[in-house]
């Protein structure tokens, strides 16, 4: 599922808990990405795959859409994802264009199981090209570092909620940020078992945070 729906459906869950959160208070990877590559190389072009929200991110950041001889190859997560991105992607790192992804999950949430994520989509860019993918995302501290900055909090005064242990959680902990983890979405409580770290508190779903 694209970042746009996920978020959409989180503001969902909010709004029927009580609490109206407007667009203004996420900070999603595809502004993370926008900003990073505006900090990085201002002015810069970069051949996209992913959903509208990364592409107006990224115009809002002074980014040019440039498939012919672009700086960056940047992937997020999309519905419209095919062979020819995988070729094109592929081609274009290969000329020397420098890969970069959103974020690292591999599945995501939908209705009914789980749907590919980012990473599945940059894995074959990878394995084709040799190159390694930069990450912006989470767990990447410097999102969360960044959207700390915007928010002018202390890591003490802010909590990590996720409902994945491998990207969520992981990422609350090396920020220092308090860690909650709900069983709504990727992982499960045997999910947890698998690895060495843990949140510090496990809840069934966003439903019992205001508890």
């Amino acid at each position: 599922m694209p970042a746009a729906n996920r978020q959409k459906n989180f503001r969902k869950k909010l709004a029927r808990l009580g609490l109206d959160i407007g667009e203004d208070h996420f900070y999603t990877s595809a502004l993370a990405t926008a900003k990073f590559l505006q900090s990085q190389a201002p002015g810069c072009s970069a051949y996209v795959i992913g959903d509208h929200g990364l592409f107006n991110a990224l115009y809002d950041a002074g980014i040019t859409i440039n498939d012919v001889d672009p700086e960056y190859v940047v992937v997020g997560e999309t519905t419209g994802y095919g062979y020819e991105h995988i070729c094109k992607a592929m081609n274009l790192v290969n000329r020397g264009s420098r890969l970069i992804a959103t974020n690292t999950d591999i599945t995501g949430p939908v209705e009914g199981g789980i749907a590919p994520a980012c990473r599945a989509f940059v894995a074959p860019i990878e394995a084709t090209t040799g190159k390694k993918a930069y990450y912006v995302g989470k767990p990447n501290p410097l999102m969360m570092r960044t959207g700390l900055k915007i928010l002018g909090v202390h890591s003490s005064e802010a909590v990590m909620i996720g409902d994945r242990m491998d990207t969520d959680i992981i990422a609350g902990i090396e920020t220092g940020l308090d860690t909650v983890l709900v069983l709504s979405g990727v992982s499960d409580r045997k999910t947890v078992e698998a690895f060495p770290y843990r949140p510090r508190l496990i809840l069934n779903g966003v439903g019992e945070i205001p508890g």
